[in-house]
């Protein structure tokens, strides 16, 4: 193969326009003139570099493998002299706005006590969009809000005068032994908080011994991600789980499924509670700027782009989500995926019998965060709502609660009714602001907590956990007792 021509700035700046139209990355130089007109985030923030250095805007956003897997080697025209590089060429153009607003720096990381310091710091630096989609929920965030403010209404009832001088806070989660019973939940382009997203999150992870699912929408390739971490042991899956979404295409699903199957991977989480989005009207409210639109994602379907409804990030991109997805489809599932599944988003004893039905090997409590139906019930609700109506699921699945957990407490609060672990997705995100690093010390903060809440309350093993350990009375009046309603016997008459 010959070598890639060297090009002048002088050479590069003469292509500036729609008709004739390249630009610089990471110093190689392409021709884009057939693409810009059918890049999903329009063409405007390209036309913005045209004949020039677009290494930083694009690195911003995109996995560095993009354009290679993108575009043919013809559109490869050559890689830049740098040695003609002048102050004036490698400015930013004057009407880029940077996707990042700095409204206050960052303070240390060790100055961070809690998942409420994360929180605090992220609102103030994040980019506003970035801000918008990760912290918004549905509507009037009734169920945003509950799913926390229901942890604060369960009070322990602590042991005393017990050994606790050693405690381990180990468990296992899909037959994996983790350092504490959490994962990070999947969330959608996480390298819209830090460059490297989603890859950072799984060293954070690993290092710490815990178990990362990655979203069918992560902003790099589940084969980057899992290529990130530092190789395992020989016959050891990787520390991740997938999340799945199912494509209106099915065959893109089952490609995709293969993928992860290849890369050691043997659990899968079938999210089951958004066959739409829920109306985030936050999310909506802030527009994307021109070099956040058309961000790509694992699957490179449903790239956003503002619409005449807003910029609602969760509503655009989940266009290639089959909402047609029921109980039905469970077997095709097993013919295309051998491993474990697990169903994400039950929020009722009736789906939770189903899902034992169908043997599905676990179940995720959830309400999506709060981001799909408000007034959905909230997660330790829901637990609850399964001891009362559906006792015989503890017997078979593994259950996770997924859903306002902040604190040590709460993940104990949650072991002690009979969850097998807790997934965090937002504390993790904010984490993310400082990269890998911040996903380690968050997760030593929660394993800190949980170590103290378990002394406290007088056990020193998880297994020592039992609801004699929690008063459940302040909840305990608004879990169901039935299927239905126990008094109006009326349907709807439309």
């Amino acid at each position: 193969m010959a070598e890639p021509k060297l090009l002048s700035t002088k050479q590069i700046a003469e292509h500036n326009n729609a008709k004739d139209l390249w630009i610089v990355v990471d110093g190689q130089v392409w021709d884009l003139t057939e693409f810009a007109p059918e890049h999903p985030g329009g063409i405007g923030i390209i036309l913005q570099y045209a004949g020039r250095d677009a290494s930083q805007p694009y690195n911003e956003i995109h996995a560095p493998s993009l354009l290679n897997d993108t575009l043919t080697t013809s559109k490869l025209v050559g890689t830049l002299d740098t040695s003609t590089i002048s102050d004036d060429w490698a400015k930013p153009p004057p009407q880029h706005n940077p996707n990042v607003q700095l409204k206050n720096e960052k303070p240390p990381l060790f100055t961070l006590l809690s998942t409420h310091d994360f929180e605090a710091v992220a609102e103030k630096t994040l980019a506003p969009k970035t801000w918008a989609f990760y912290s918004s929920a549905a509507t009037d965030l009734v169920t945003h809000k509950a799913n926390q403010s229901f942890f604060d209404r369960i009070w322990f009832r602590p042991r005393v005068l017990r050994n606790v001088k050693t405690r381990n806070t180990r468990a296992r989660i899909m037959g994996q032994e983790v350092a504490l019973p959490i994962m990070c939940s999947p969330a959608a382009m996480a390298k819209l908080v830090h460059p490297d997203g989603e890859k950072a999150i799984a060293r954070g992870c690993q290092k710490k011994g815990i178990i990362q699912c990655v979203s069918t929408n992560a902003s790099f390739p589940i084969s980057d991600i899992a290529a990130a971490l530092s190789p395992t042991p020989a016959n050891s899956p990787p520390p991740l789980f997938f999340q799945l979404y199912v494509s209106k295409k099915r065959s893109d699903t089952e490609t995709l499924l293969h993928r992860v199957w290849s890369l050691g991977i043997r659990t899968i989480f079938l999210t089951v509670d958004s066959p739409i989005a829920g109306k985030r009207e936050a999310d909506e409210r802030v527009r994307m700027d021109d070099d956040q639109q058309g961000i790509p994602m694992m699957t490179g379907a449903g790239k956003p782009v503002n619409d005449k409804r807003g910029g609602g990030l969760g509503r655009i991109t989940g266009g290639f989500v089959d909402a047609s997805l029921d109980w039905s489809d469970l077997p095709w599932l097993r013919r295309c995926w051998k491993g474990r599944v697990v169903l994400k988003g039950i929020m009722c004893a009736e789906d939770a019998t189903r899902a034992v039905e169908e043997k599905v090997d676990g179940i995720v409590l959830s309400n999506h965060g709060g981001r799909n139906l408000d007034t959905s019930p909230p997660a330790i609700l829901i637990l609850l709502d399964l001891h009362r109506n559906a006792p015989h699921v503890f017997d078979t699945l593994e259950i996770y609660l997924d859903g306002g957990i902040r604190r040590g407490t709460d993940i104990l609060k949650a072991i002690c009714l009979g969850a097998t672990a807790v997934s965090l997705g937002r504390p993790f995100l904010y984490s993310l602001n400082y990269g890998a690093e911040g996903v380690e010390y968050l997760i030593d903060l929660l394993q800190d907590e949980l170590s103290v809440a378990m002394a406290l309350v007088g056990i020193t093993g998880l297994e020592q956990a039992h609801a004699g350990l929690v008063n459940t009375n302040g909840v305990d009046f608004l879990v169901p007792r039935m299927e239905g309603h126990p008094y109006v016997r009326m349907r709807a008459k439309i």
